[in-house]
């Protein structure tokens, strides 16, 4: 089961990357699609049947994840529209990113 998992998050991937070579734009909107999370919310609830306490903080950590993922995704943009270059772009999105987790965290507790 562990293999079918592995092999199936490695094809999204690996789609999004093909089509984001010829459609920049639509390869970042599927990747951001909840696609992985409902896979990831489906194998949560198939290992773990019944287990709504697991399957509600499992969604509320996605809800609220979401906040430090844009304010990865937008230092990452802006960085790049004023001509850093990719490894300052991430680093930056990164270290905000990191942050932003830490008190979703922090703040789910």
């Amino acid at each position: 089961m562990f293999l079918l998992k592995l092999a199936a998050a490695n094809l999204i991937i690996i789609a999004c990357v093909l089509l984001g070579r010829r459609i920049p734009s639509l390869g970042g909107l599927i990747a951001t699609m909840p696609l992985i999370s409902l896979i990831v919310l489906a194998w949560l609830a198939t290992d773990r049947p019944g287990d709504g306490a697991l399957i509600t903080g499992y969604t509320r950590g996605v809800v609220w994840g979401l906040v430090p993922t844009m304010v990865f995704f937008a230092a990452v943009y802006l960085c790049l529209r004023r001509g850093m270059g990719l490894s300052v772009a991430l680093g930056t999105g990164g270290a905000l990113w990191l942050g932003g987790a830490l008190v979703h965290q922090w703040l789910l507790r």
